[in-house]
């Protein structure tokens, strides 16, 4: 029972570390991935209470590139959390989160739906990675709208009239940083970007694996990713990118898992990776 896309309070998450651990040791899994958006706190936090559960927890992150100034998320495994480059590129992702908040902020004044962002600044400032999803809390606990999806819908969304597009760095990039910090970079959920053109080129510069098995595909996109990462020569990974909420999209820990051969794969690669 392997979960490879998880999230915590350290970024968009609602369970916090703690919590996660214990959802996942209940739900059945063993080996679990913590990957907060630009963020490695959960998972060091995790670190320190993996010993009350019985569960491997892989050192994990998503980070948000930007392809033709849309997001792009590229997960990285088994890196190396103290990683100098790793942390110094983090900085610069957690400056502009918060230039984004801010933006998205005035533009929402403007639109006559103020909200109140120092809980969400100072939560930035504590090392908590911000976007999107707490301006929509933000926006809900004003009353402007009754859900986080209305709140995606009439603002934030791209194209929307408080969004703000984000200054990241390239797909490439954050592959570079993943590998500097000793880890393996996949693509995250290919199937939402509706981008297959610029897999192959990523795997051209670098890319190690395709998250095939996600929440958001069905068997039939599985298997077109599967035969993609077979024909490129690319490992697959897999999780339910679970935020805490159960829905359509993100059901309960337990039931979108990898399949111990494909982890066992991606393990070895890792260790191969490893200065001797």
């Amino acid at each position: 029972m392997i979960d490879l896309h998880s999230h915590t309070t350290a970024s968009d998450g609602l369970l916090s570390p703690a919590a996660l651990l214990d959802a996942a040791a209940a739900a059945g899994l063993t080996v679990l991935a913590i990957t907060d958006h630009d963020t490695i706190a959960g998972y060091v936090e995790a670190t320190h209470l993996s010993g009350t559960v019985r569960l491997d927890v892989v050192p994990g992150i998503e980070i948000s590139a930007v392809q033709d100034g849309r997001d792009l998320h590229v997960l990285g495994y088994f890196l190396e959390p103290s990683s100098p480059q790793l942390s110094a590129f983090l900085d610069r992702q957690r400056t502009d989160r918060r230039r984004r908040v801010l933006e998205m902020t005035e533009r929402l004044q403007s639109l006559g739906h103020p909200i109140d962002a120092q809980p969400i600044l100072d939560a930035a400032d504590r090392g908590r990675s911000v976007g999107r999803p707490q301006v929509a809390h933000a926006l809900v606990e004003a009353g402007h709208v009754r859900s986080r999806d209305e709140a995606f819908h009439r603002f934030l969304e791209h194209g929307g009239p408080a969004y703000v597009p984000r200054r990241g760095a390239s797909p490439v990039e954050v592959i570079r940083i993943i590998h500097e910090a000793g880890g393996l970079a996949s693509i995250a959920h290919p199937g939402v970007y509706n981008r297959d053109d610029i897999i192959e080129p990523l795997a051209s510069e670098g890319l190690d694996a395709i998250e095939a098995r996600h929440s958001d595909h069905d068997a039939g996109t599985e298997s077109r990713y599967r035969q993609m990462a077979a024909r490129l020569g690319l490992l697959v990974t897999g999780g339910s990118d679970f935020h805490g909420h159960h829905t359509h999209r993100t059901p309960s820990l337990g039931v979108v898992t990898l399949p111990e051969e494909d982890f066992t794969r991606l393990r070895d690669r890792a260790l191969q990776r490893r200065p001797r």
